[in-house]
Protein backbone atom coordinates (compact mmCIF):
# COMPACT_ATOMS: atom_id res chain seq x y z
CA UNK A 1 0.00 0.00 0.00
CA UNK A 2 1.76 3.44 -1.13
CA UNK A 3 1.95 6.29 1.65
CA UNK A 4 0.28 9.05 0.97
CA UNK A 5 1.80 12.20 0.82
CA UNK A 6 1.82 14.69 3.46
CA UNK A 7 0.44 18.09 2.22
CA UNK A 8 3.03 20.80 3.63
CA UNK A 9 1.24 23.85 5.25
CA UNK A 10 3.15 26.11 3.14
CA UNK A 11 1.71 24.20 -0.16
CA UNK A 12 -2.09 24.48 1.49
CA UNK A 13 -1.20 28.52 1.92
CA UNK A 14 -0.32 28.85 -1.72
CA UNK A 15 -3.12 26.96 -2.91
CA UNK A 16 -5.71 29.65 -0.99
CA UNK A 17 -3.55 32.85 -2.17
CA UNK A 18 -3.74 31.88 -5.87
CA UNK A 19 -7.79 30.90 -5.50
CA UNK A 20 -8.31 34.39 -3.89
CA UNK A 21 -6.20 35.80 -6.36
CA UNK A 22 -8.27 34.32 -9.15
CA UNK A 23 -11.31 35.42 -7.23
CA UNK A 24 -10.11 39.30 -6.29
CA UNK A 25 -8.85 39.86 -9.85
CA UNK A 26 -12.60 40.49 -10.37
CA UNK A 27 -12.18 39.62 -15.02
CA UNK A 28 -15.80 39.17 -16.40
CA UNK A 29 -17.05 38.93 -19.56
CA UNK A 30 -19.90 41.61 -20.99
CA UNK A 31 -21.71 42.29 -24.10
CA UNK A 32 -23.36 45.46 -25.19
CA UNK A 33 -25.56 46.32 -28.06
CA UNK A 34 -23.71 49.40 -29.23
CA UNK A 35 -26.02 52.07 -31.68
CA UNK A 36 -23.39 54.45 -33.32
CA UNK A 37 -25.06 57.68 -34.44
CA UNK A 38 -24.20 58.60 -38.28
CA UNK A 39 -21.27 60.75 -37.57
CA UNK A 40 -19.47 58.39 -35.92
CA UNK A 41 -19.68 55.01 -38.26
CA UNK A 42 -16.40 55.55 -39.44
CA UNK A 43 -14.28 56.60 -36.59
CA UNK A 44 -12.63 54.07 -35.24
CA UNK A 45 -14.19 53.94 -31.33
CA UNK A 46 -13.53 50.15 -30.67
CA UNK A 47 -9.73 50.64 -31.00
CA UNK A 48 -9.72 54.04 -29.55
CA UNK A 49 -12.11 52.89 -26.24
CA UNK A 50 -9.23 49.69 -26.56
CA UNK A 51 -6.42 51.77 -26.30
CA UNK A 52 -7.96 54.30 -23.38
CA UNK A 53 -9.25 51.05 -20.86
CA UNK A 54 -7.96 48.12 -19.94
CA UNK A 55 -10.21 46.03 -21.72
CA UNK A 56 -10.11 43.12 -24.45
CA UNK A 57 -12.59 44.12 -27.37
CA UNK A 58 -14.13 41.61 -29.06
CA UNK A 59 -17.08 42.57 -31.93
CA UNK A 60 -19.60 39.41 -31.85
CA UNK A 61 -21.69 41.22 -34.47
CA UNK A 62 -22.10 43.89 -36.60
CA UNK A 63 -24.41 45.90 -38.86
CA UNK A 64 -23.23 49.22 -40.63
CA UNK A 65 -25.09 50.89 -43.29
CA UNK A 66 -24.43 55.04 -44.44
CA UNK A 67 -27.42 56.14 -41.83
CA UNK A 68 -26.36 53.99 -38.68
CA UNK A 69 -24.31 50.93 -36.93
CA UNK A 70 -25.19 48.47 -35.06
CA UNK A 71 -22.25 46.61 -33.07
CA UNK A 72 -22.39 43.67 -30.23
CA UNK A 73 -19.46 44.14 -28.70
CA UNK A 74 -17.97 42.01 -25.84
CA UNK A 75 -15.64 43.63 -23.17
CA UNK A 76 -13.45 41.78 -20.78
CA UNK A 77 -11.71 43.15 -17.93
CA UNK A 78 -12.30 44.21 -14.45
CA UNK A 79 -15.77 45.38 -13.62
CA UNK A 80 -14.25 49.38 -13.05
CA UNK A 81 -12.60 49.30 -16.16
CA UNK A 82 -16.06 47.98 -18.15
CA UNK A 83 -18.47 50.43 -16.50
CA UNK A 84 -15.43 52.82 -17.16
CA UNK A 85 -15.79 51.92 -20.89
CA UNK A 86 -19.13 51.90 -21.34
CA UNK A 87 -19.54 55.92 -19.91
CA UNK A 88 -17.16 56.79 -22.08
CA UNK A 89 -18.94 55.48 -25.21
CA UNK A 90 -22.11 56.98 -23.92
CA UNK A 91 -20.36 60.26 -23.94
CA UNK A 92 -19.27 60.00 -27.26
CA UNK A 93 -22.66 59.38 -28.04
CA UNK A 94 -23.16 55.37 -29.18
CA UNK A 95 -26.51 54.10 -27.15
CA UNK A 96 -24.90 50.86 -25.33
CA UNK A 97 -27.45 48.45 -23.93
CA UNK A 98 -26.94 45.18 -22.31
CA UNK A 99 -27.11 41.87 -24.15
CA UNK A 100 -29.61 39.55 -22.48
CA UNK A 101 -27.62 36.32 -21.80
CA UNK A 102 -28.36 33.54 -24.52
CA UNK A 103 -28.77 36.07 -27.18
CA UNK A 104 -25.04 35.50 -29.01
CA UNK A 105 -24.88 31.88 -28.49
CA UNK A 106 -20.93 31.14 -28.13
Amino acid sequence: MAAKKKTTGKKVANRKAARKKSVTSGKQISRYWLTYPTELITKPVIWQLSNKFKVVTNVRQASVNKDIGIVCLQLEGVREEIKKSVAWLEKHGIEVEPVEIGAIAG
